[in-house]
């Protein structure tokens, strides 16, 4: 596959690629190496800082992905336990993006629920919707609904049939 290009060549959006992924999966790793061969390649790439305020960063996250001509989520072991990285999928897959998953340390068959490792995951999302439904403040206006569920099971089963790469951490 060929991602390819320079920042003249993308029609109009900011971000040739938004990088989507577990922090504390692959950050330091992967996600990172990553991100420095396609900047230095040349392409304009958005990955996540955890250097910005929690209102900023979320706000500006959503602006990327808008923005950006190629989503990439890497779809490590933890990725369905942030409900921001899939909030950050169904954004992507609402949009109609250009989607090209990277799997790594994970199957196909997680991504789109076959296997317990990210059903699992969509589960304890449910069970603390439920927990905290009688709740009538909410501290941000993007704190999560029980709606948003069945929008990320739908987003992780697309984009987990999509071809893309499918990476195991040798290290």
């Amino acid at each position: 596959m060929e991602i390819g290009g320079t920042s003249s060549e993308v029609g109009g959006s900011d971000y040739q690629v938004f990088l989507s992924f577990r922090g504390t999966d692959t950050r330091q790793g992967f996600s990172d190496t990553l991100y420095h061969y396609l900047k230095d390649a040349g392409i304009t790439v958005f990955k996540d800082s955890e250097e910005q305020p929690l209102g900023e960063k979320i706000q500006k996250i959503l602006d990327a992905i808008d923005c950006s001509s190629i989503c990439i989520p890497i779809f490590s072991r933890n990725y369905a336990s942030s409900k921001w990285c899939l909030r950050e999928l169904a954004r992507m897959v609402e949009l109609d993006k250009k989607i090209i998953p990277v799997f790594y340390d994970v199957m196909p068959d997680d991504v789109t629920l076959q296997t317990k490792l990210y059903a699992d995951a969509l589960e304890e999302h449910s069970r603390k919707f439920m927990v905290g439904k009688g709740q009538e403040s909410r501290a941000y206006a993007w704190e999560e609904s029980a709606s948003e569920v069945p929008q990320w099971e739908e987003a992780l089963r697309k984009v987990g049939t999509l071809a893309g790469w499918n990476l195991r951490d040798t290290g």
